[in-house]
């Protein structure tokens, strides 16, 4: 049985969601997406042939899955506005970081079933990386068909706690930054030592994606892997050492536990 999804919102992350869903062969005639801007309905029914409009409250009347996709900012009103409209047979889907369950409980009602999920940039490109949580009102039909949508841009998983998607943030949801500001540091190099700057950071991407590509398929952890193409007394080993002597292990457990401490004081700036 097919579900009306709805998505509050038509941004990068809720368009690369739905993109990944019309190739996975969601039908786009059980798509709506309600945003504001005519140029973006235009944009959105033109790449995906999805149905489009501007009023939230008619978008929703009839959904099964309700997607609210908007910027913690205004995610409050939002809700507040859909409140009476959404169904009591729908799942609410929120992609916002810094928005809590209790919060949306008071916002739209004690008994609806929320799913907070948690993706990252790649899902742009089909290789995202999603955790998602949900509360006790939420049905298995309902997480299935979550989670048949995030899997239709790349990798997802349930944790079992809510504080757990400030973990999921920390490691995925902020972390292709990390990955990207390794990239730069290491083009960056590569052109200091008289690499162009388009082959250093052809060499930087390609090796970061056949790294990540080797620790997702092989049985090996990054522990074995990285010790596999250590040589005693070679390169590498030299590298790793001085990555040891500056304490890359405390700088990269400091940034992370940076982020899940922001996600904890969004949650408190944006509670009910």
């Amino acid at each position: 049985m097919m579900s009306s999804i709805v998505f509050i919102g038509g941004g990068n992350m809720a368009s690369c969601i739905i993109g990944g869903m019309v190739a996975e062969g969601f039908e786009p005639s059980d798509i709506t997406v309600s945003v504001p801007t005519q140029s973006s309905r235009d944009r959105l029914a033109a790449e995906f042939g999805i149905l489009v409009t501007d009023n939230n409250r008619s978008a929703v009347a009839n959904a099964d899955v309700v997607v609210l996709a908007v910027k913690p900012q205004i995610f409050q009103s939002v809700a507040e506005d859909l409140a009476t409209a959404i169904p009591t047979k729908a799942v609410v889907v929120s992609v916002a970081a810094g928005i809590s369950i209790e919060s949306m409980h008071t916002w739209l009602g004690d008994s609806i079933a929320i799913v907070r999920a948690m993706p990252n940039t790649p899902a742009l490109v089909g290789t995202g990386a999603t955790g998602l949580y949900a509360n006790q009102a939420t049905d298995a039909s309902q997480q299935e068909i979550v989670r048949s949508m995030f899997e239709a841009v790349g990798y997802c998983c349930w944790v079992d706690t809510e504080a757990q998607i400030n973990a999921v943030i920390a490691v995925s949801g902020s972390g292709p930054a990390y990955f990207f500001r390794i990239l730069e540091i290491m083009q960056s190099v590569g052109q200091e030592l008289g690499l162009s700057e388009n082959v250093a950071r052809q060499l930087a991407s390609q090796t970061a994606l056949g790294a990540a590509q080797m620790a997702k398929s092989s049985d090996l952890g990054p522990a074995q892997l990285r010790k596999q193409v250590t040589s005693p007394g070679g390169t590498t080993e030299h590298a790793l050492s001085s990555f040891q002597q500056d304490n890359l292990d405390a700088i990269f457990r400091k940034a992370m536990k940076s982020a899940v401490t922001r996600a904890e004081q969004m949650s408190k700036d944006f509670s009910a």
